[in-house]
């Protein structure tokens, strides 16, 4: 039961990290997330060759250790297509978040639901991993129901946390 727990914890783990990623119309550094730049021939995550500033609400600041390293940061985020253009001024690049359109916000909402369901899926394949792992070991009846009963349990309350998770993130973009 406790490294299927922790087998949950992980899942939620990825879940929140993946819905960091769906952006609600303001500015965070883990929009960055996963972005390299080549960096002396090494692809590098820009959180390793800048240090990246919210100055305010729709605007990130990426300013590099080595302003050797702008222009291939600058690439890197043209290349990922996150749907922002970077501005160069020199010395650092700006990131302006443009405001969400209702629509844009709804296909936000609905690529958050697929993940959540995604997420899901991964719980139950860990219940089913747990489910046969206790159906092997030839318990007795009603000792084997318990158990399963159990799991049953913790895979609900795990739903519950990725619904509470996902209509936080529904609140957060749906709001202008």
């Amino acid at each position: 039961m406790d490294e299927m727990e922790i087998k949950f914890e992980k899942t939620l783990e990825s879940l929140e990290t993946k819905l960091l990623n769906i952006r609600a119309g303001r500015a965070n550094p883990a929009m960055l997330n996963g972005i390299n730049a080549s960096y002396y021939g090494a692809l590098s995550p820009i959180q390793s060759l800048a240090n990246v500033t919210v100055p305010d609400a729709r605007t990130l600041m990426i300013k590099p250790f080595d302003k050797s390293a702008l222009k291939e940061i600058e690439r890197a985020i043209n290349e990922a297509n996150i749907g922002i253009t970077p501005i160069n001024n020199g010395e650092s690049i700006i990131l302006t978040v443009p405001e969400l359109t209702e629509e844009k916000r709804r296909e936000y909402v609905k690529m958050a639901k697929v993940v959540c369901e995604e997420a899901k899926v991964a719980l139950r394949n860990i219940r089913q991993d747990a489910n046969n792992d206790i159906k092997k070991r030839e318990l007795p009846e009603d000792e084997e129901k318990l158990y399963l009963e159990d799991i049953q349990e913790l895979v609900n309350e795990y739903n519950k946390k990725i619904d509470v998770i996902f209509k936080e993130k529904e609140t957060e973009l749906m709001r202008v």
